[in-house]
């Protein structure tokens, strides 16, 4: 499989803007960003620079991002397209379609979804065996995870072109082996989350006991010590005997819960109208937001710098 240099990205938002600034970083990739929008487009490029400075990156070259509207313009000579659009199944399934009809027959096909199944999103394409995940997480630039799914179908080379691709730019890729509903890493989250909501559902705590406990335990040691290196570090036989204990009183609920569905019914759906499980203010919304940018900054890998000023395009 030929070397990975020119990216498309479909999908100027949160996610597409982000991913297009990673490849940013290194001179050695051409890099576009597709969009149906030209608004869009023509922000993203303010988006990247405002990323970086809050990073404290002193510079880096945008001239060799692209932006279009054409799909044909866009992966015509893409090596891989990196889909990051609407979480809607038969969206992403139709948009691959049309891909396919466009892009070279060794181009690489990645979707970027969180959860879809990424068999489910190539099921119509004429050749499933580029098709591949690639979920980045939220900001894409900062998060070091990218999970790369395989498929049934999936070609083994284009899963090593991808965790080679990924590792070069410094993230930290993973190879999920079976295509399965959240991945790894959404599963683990989401099942954290199933038993917090749980929680004050059944009222044995309000939301902030939750976040406190999480937040001044277990939380402060995760980056350093995992759920698994943990289970070695007590022991395999202590671990056993407090889950015979613990394991049948948590909640094994296979829909959401229904007090999500009551506090959006109360109007309260989180950010978007300053309420969910807290009460919030443009000045909070604000405080978190820095406190998480400054956290992840020490974390993350700086792009390499071409320049010492941002170029305007």
């Amino acid at each position: 499989m030929k070397k990975i240099e020119r990216i498309t990205i479909v999908g100027s938002g949160l996610m597409g803007h982000g991913i297009a600034q990673v490849f940013l970083g290194y001179p050695s990739f051409h890099v576009t960003l597709y969009d149906t929008v030209q608004a869009m487009l023509d922000a993203a490029p303010g988006k990247i620079r405002a990323n970086l400075q809050s990073m404290g990156v002193l510079g880096s070259d945008l001239s060799n991002l692209r932006l279009t509207t054409s799909l044909s313009d866009a992966v015509s000579n893409a090596d891989i397209v990196i889909e990051a659009i609407p979480e809607k199944l038969e969206l992403k399934q139709n948009l691959f379609v049309e891909i396919e009809k466009l892009a070279r027959p060794d181009c690489i096909f990645a979707s970027n979804t969180s959860v879809i199944p990424i068999t489910a999103i190539g099921e119509k394409l004429a050749d499933k065996s580029r098709m591949v995940g690639t979920h980045w997480w939220n900001p894409p630039f900062m998060i070091p995870l990218v999970e790369v799914i395989q498929t049934v179908h999936t070609n083994s080379e284009v899963i090593t072109a991808c965790m080679e691709l990924l590792s070069s730019v410094g993230k930290t890729p993973v190879h999920v082996k079976k295509d399965v509903p959240g991945f790894v890493a959404n599963r683990l989250q989401h099942a954290l989350w199933r038993e917090a909501i749980a929680l004050v559902e059944d009222e044995v705590c309000d939301a902030a006991t939750v976040d406190l406990c999480i937040r001044n335990s277990f939380g402060l040691r995760l980056s350093v010590l995992a759920p698994l290196e943990n289970a070695d570090l007590v022991g395999l036989e202590l671990t056993e005997d407090i889950h015979r204990v613990v394991l049948p009183a948590l909640s094994t609920a296979k829909e959401p819960s229904p007090l999500l569905r009551q506090l959006m019914n109360q109007g309260r759906k989180g950010w978007s109208t300053n309420s969910g499980f807290y009460d919030w203010t443009e000045e909070s919304k604000a405080e978190l937001r820095k406190k998480l940018i400054e956290r992840l900054t020490l974390l993350a890998p700086k792009p390499a710098e071409k320049s010492k000023e941002l170029v305007n395009k």
